[in-house]
């Protein structure tokens, strides 16, 4: 089996658009290598404005945490090299990659991997579950946590155990061997009454 890495990120703003001048405050990401955490990263960063009373609130992430931080400049050139080599995951992934590609642009860096989706690939493998917030799946699939929500380690974590739960499901219910990062990306692009053909056909593969 060729080795796979995997970053599972997660980003916390200072809003929900970079074109509207909002800035990353928070990356935290795992690195799974063949299914096994081998590191995590972790940095608060400032983005060089107060953030808004709301954000303190959502996140926990004060403005007195992020006068002492490094500039989202500095953790970004960082985050660069944690990510080469690996291909990259996000609950609700459209959001973080917006950010990262604008951070990363900011600092003319960029990554090498391809991005998937965990809760588009939630959606059309958990069908059942009663939203497919992180928080949500988490709960439904009685994963380990500690109550540490928008947070990015900690969001970036349980996201790497519930990719891990998708894809142990995969290989444990659909007898899919070596469920893989190209399998997954097709599962978020594929539409959920056509899901269960493409795994009965992986089967078989």
């Amino acid at each position: 089996m060729p080795t796979e890495r995997i970053a599972v990120l997660d980003f916390e703003t200072t809003g929900l658009s970079p074109n509207m001048g909002d800035r990353a405050i928070e990356i935290g990401a795992v690195k799974l290598v063949n299914g096994e955490v081998v590191d995590t990263f972790q940095q608060l960063m400032n983005p060089g404005f107060r953030v808004s009373s709301f954000i303190e609130g959502y996140t926990g992430i004060t403005n007195n945490m992020l006068r002492l931080a490094p500039s989202c400049e500095e953790v970004m050139s960082e985050f660069a090299d944690f990510i080469q080599g690996s291909h990259l995951v996000a609950h609700n992934a459209s959001f973080d990659k917006r950010f990262l590609d604008a951070e990363l642009d900011l600092v003319s860096k960029g990554y090498d991997g391809q991005f998937a989706c965990s809760m588009l690939i939630a959606r059309r493998l958990i069908q059942d579950a009663p939203t497919h917030k992180l928080g949500d799946l988490v709960r439904y699939k009685q994963i380990e946590n500690d109550g540490t929500f928008h947070r990015a380690l900690a969001d970036s974590e349980m996201t790497a155990k519930l990719w891990l739960v998708m894809l142990e499901e995969l290989h444990s219910h659909h007898g899919i061997t070596n469920p893989d990062f190209a399998l997954m990306q097709k599962i978020s692009k594929t539409s959920k009454a056509a899901v269960r053909q493409l795994l009965e056909k992986q089967r078989h593969i």
